[in-house]
């Protein structure tokens, strides 16, 4: 089975606070449910298009596992502290 990659780009951060909130919620609850958060922070360099996102890689053993994560409640609890404190895209990649 491959492993699968939770990718977060944050396009705009509004609330400093409560992305502050979120990230101590989302990462007890993303080791809980079995992920390793691999990559947290801004670029420290961009190529072609790139562009200066905050960019969060979390690994999973399976794409199951990583979609169980996002819906788990404490998940769920992590995101309403987030609220509209950012806008931002999160997509679920398998391994190759």
């Amino acid at each position: 089975m491959a492993k699968a990659y939770w990718v977060a780009m944050y396009r705009s951060v509004s609330n400093p606070d409560a992305l502050a909130a979120y990230a101590k919620l989302s990462g007890a609850a993303v080791t809980a449910a079995g992920g390793r958060i691999l990559v947290r922070g801004m670029p420290a360099h961009l190529y072609e298009a790139g562009l200066q996102q905050r960019t969060v890689v979390i690994e999973f053993d399976s794409v199951d596992q990583a979609r169980a994560a996002h819906d788990s409640t404490a998940y769920q609890e992590a995101l309403a502290a987030l609220g509209d404190g950012a806008e931002r895209d999160i997509r679920i990649v398998e391994g190759v």
